[in-house]
């Protein structure tokens, strides 16, 4: 949830400061090739971080949220201190990921869990997750 706000705000204050370094272009009437293409780059990336991120922001703001349950396979897969899980949910093939999540006895495709996934109604921003034993439906691990 920290890295949706994160993109959102970055994509918000390259657009503004793409905007900005416009206008003081415009003033100073200093149109470089270098200046202009930092410029448009930077308007560019944060485009770019606006479409990922604002349409599901009503969702966020709202917290109008679907919870996807059912048999899932988690996908571990570590680089330096952080490590990141795939979760892919077997019933309706989505793969949603969280960062940081704490050690399991086994993962892998051999290991099936029963995983509820909070995400927006959209299912492009994952809030949350419980992993329970497939058998006995036993809470194992969550994320909050």
């Amino acid at each position: 949830m920290l890295f949706y706000y994160f993109m959102l705000i970055l994509g918000a204050i390259f657009v503004i400061g793409a905007v900005f370094a416009f206008i003081v272009m415009k003033g100073d009437r200093d149109y470089s090739f270098s200046n202009v293409g930092k410029s448009l780059g930077s308007f560019l990336v944060g485009v770019l971080l606006l479409a990922v991120t604002l349409p599901s922001l009503k969702y966020v703001v709202l917290k109008e949220y679907d919870v996807v349950s059912g048999k899932c396979v988690i996908e571990m897969t570590s680089s330096g201190r952080s490590s990141e899980a795939d979760f892919d949910m077997l019933d309706t093939d989505e793969i949603f990921s969280f960062r940081d999540i704490p050690d399991l006895d086994a993962y892998g495709k051999a290991i099936p869990y029963y995983c509820k996934v909070t995400v927006t109604k959209d299912h492009m921003v994952e809030i949350s997750y419980k992993i329970y034993d497939v058998k006995t439906r036993k809470l194992i691990v969550t994320s909050k």
